[in-house]
């Protein structure tokens, strides 16, 4: 593989993050964040047009968020799965840009270890997990309803313009990574339901970033 020009590091002032952290990709999930920060303290660093906040007493965790991107949708493909269900996602079929820029050998999966922490955590809330792969693509508006078909016939739960890329680009950094999606739209049927604007959706959101925090916090304090 030929070396890349540009290699990440640290910058000057740049704060040492903690180990443990939440990436919340949409801006209502990083305006909630924020306030939950604001509440207990946390300190505020510059990241550009996002947000970055890092809690430093004990359990020390870091958010950021929103993200750049186009992560605005988790749609079903399957017609047991309902707006408003969480889907833990395992691995994910690649329809997007990114993925192919960071090989690594055989399949990259998100992380066994934490998602085994998520699937505990949550059922002593008494909220289900959806364990399974998801299909990432970046074209929006483009899924075609052969794919629909085709997908949700292998046992793809859903699909984003996220996952696969933070799945396979932490498999690149060897970093453990694992994700949490709310349904937001239904796919599998004709004509597409979306509900992202539903107050049941929104208040759901609410929930599971709540949730999240509750969950990296417990994680931090391991």
């Amino acid at each position: 593989m030929s070396e890349v020009v540009v290699h990440p590091s640290r910058g000057k002032n740049e704060p040492q993050l903690p180990a443990c952290g939440l990436l919340l990709v949409n801006p209502a999930e990083a305006r909630q964040a924020a306030q939950i920060a604001s509440r207990e303290g946390w300190e505020r660093h510059f990241l550009f047009h996002s947000n970055l906040h890092q809690r430093i007493q004990s359990p020390p965790m870091f958010w950021a968020g929103p993200a750049v991107g186009a992560p605005m949708a988790v749609i079903s493909l399957q017609p047991d799965l309902g707006v408003g269900e969480l889907v833990l996602p395992t691995w994910g079929v690649s329809e997007e840009g990114t993925s192919v820029h960071y090989p690594v050998a055989g399949r990259s999966e998100s992380s066994p270890r934490l998602r085994r922490d998520l699937k505990d955590f949550f059922a002593a809330t008494g909220k289900e997990l959806n364990e399974g792969p998801i299909w990432t693509t970046d074209a929006l508006y483009r899924e075609t309803r052969e794919k629909v078909v085709r997908y949700g016939q292998q046992g793809i739960l859903a699909v984003d313009m996220e996952c696969s890329a933070l799945i396979q680009v932490a498999a690149f950094r060897r970093v453990e990574l694992v994700a949490v999606l709310l349904v937001s739209d239904l796919l599998w049927q004709d004509p597409w339901q979306p509900a992202f604007q539903s107050k049941d959706f929104r208040r759901r959101s609410q929930e599971l970033v709540a949730d999240l925090f509750r969950c990296v916090g417990s994680l931090a304090a391991v």
